[in-house]
């Protein structure tokens, strides 16, 4: 990394953010439409399922390395010296209810690190996890709150449709998709309804989105793949005719023979005005302030999801951008409500299926299955 980038990263100051007139009542909003999905869920399945992403693909255990030597903008919070943790992954779909995998959308990546000391951010005090939660694209679909709230409220009516219709509509979506790439524009709201072209999950690089307090300063994170088993995935069709659960399939097939090597890379903030805080949307230029490698995470070849296990670990689990260290503080307008709206959802999961979320500690905490 050139050493002026270092020497221009932004200080962090509370200053930095500007929250919207009225976030209160677009939080109430936000709550309302992810109560509406759950419980329709709840009700279809006979199961509490999360609001967003509801479908897990893959539970993976591994170890993340931060490295040493790194500078010192860089090397803030958990980043701050060299160490290793234990962390567990987990890759999902947008989409609120259980479905097929021809309804392709948007793929989510789940990070939760264990055993990370340091001041922690409210509500997650006792806790020793570093939540990361990454989607395959380097910005939010919506900039504000309000905005976020009209998305939701999109996805929201898709829920409990039946599952032919979806089918249909998401074909139709990402042929508009593909079409709108080839001018070069990218729909936020069609690939969110189901135009997202259905490529392996573990070909993908997962971006935060939105920003986050990186210790003194402020960034973004990614995860990318880098060795070669998982770099040679990127852009690859998964076939998803008359498979329901092709992607998990395909992520076993990849997982169960060969390690994986990923890298989590941190962008800073290097200009307030081209690299805004308030607007999720806002993709930052990597010219300007590129992603530098700050840890390397190792999953070990594994059965990547074992029906009665791996279901059974994904229920007791709950990921939040606000369990974590003050350090690495979410920012912004739409990480600012997810605070309250993903603790409802959590407490919702909790509540219905009469098993309270609770935070491991170790990998030996997860259950061990039915």
């Amino acid at each position: 990394m050139a050493e002026p980038i270092l020497h221009s990263a932004i200080p962090y100051t509370p200053g930095v953010e500007r929250p919207e007139a009225n976030e209160a009542d677009t939080i109430k909003g936000l709550n309302e439409q992810i109560h509406m999905i759950q419980d329709k869920t709840a009700r279809d399945y006979g199961s509490a399922q999360r609001g967003v992403h509801a479908k897990g693909h893959a539970i993976l255990k591994g170890r993340i390395e931060v490295l040493s030597g790194l500078d010192a903008p860089l090397a803030q919070g958990l980043f701050a010296q060299a160490a290793t943790y234990d962390v567990v992954m987990r890759y999902s779909t947008i989409q609120g209810d259980i479905l097929p995998d021809s309804i392709s959308g948007p793929r989510g990546l789940a990070i939760k690190i264990l055993g990370v000391p340091g001041e922690r951010l409210p509500g997650s005090e006792g806790d020793t996890t570093q939540d990361f939660i990454m989607v395959n694209g380097p910005a939010f679909g919506a900039p504000t709150p309000k905005a976020f709230l009209g998305t939701l409220s999109q996805l929201a009516k898709t829920t409990d449709k039946i599952e032919g219709l979806k089918e249909a509509v998401s074909a139709t979506m990402q042929v508009v998709d593909s079409v709108l790439e080839t001018v070069g524009i990218k729909s936020p709201t069609v690939q969110t309804l189901g135009g997202a072209p259905n490529t392996h999950p573990l070909g993908e690089t997962y971006y935060t989105q939105a920003p986050f307090r990186h210790g003194e300063f402020i960034a973004k994170l990614s995860l990318a793949p880098v060795s070669p088993n998982l770099t040679e995935l990127t852009g690859d069709k998964v076939e998803t005719t008359d498979r329901n659960d092709a992607l998990r399939e395909v992520i076993r097939e990849s997982m169960i023979e060969q390690d994986g090597v990923w890298e989590l890379r941190v962008q800073l903030c290097t200009d307030l005005e081209k690299m805004p805080i308030e607007d999720a949307s806002a993709i930052w230029d990597e010219k300007q302030s590129p992603y530098v490698t700050v840890a390397r995470v190792t999953v070990p070849s594994q059965v990547s999801w074992e029906n009665g296990t791996s279901d059974t670990q994904d229920n007791a689990l709950a990921f939040s951008p606000w369990h974590g260290l003050v350090a690495h503080q979410p920012l912004g307008g739409v990480n600012r409500v997810r605070k309250p709206v993903y603790d409802a959802s959590a407490k919702f999961r909790g509540d219905f299926n009469g098993c309270p979320m609770h935070e491991p500690r170790a990998l030996t905490d997860l259950p061990p299955g039915a």
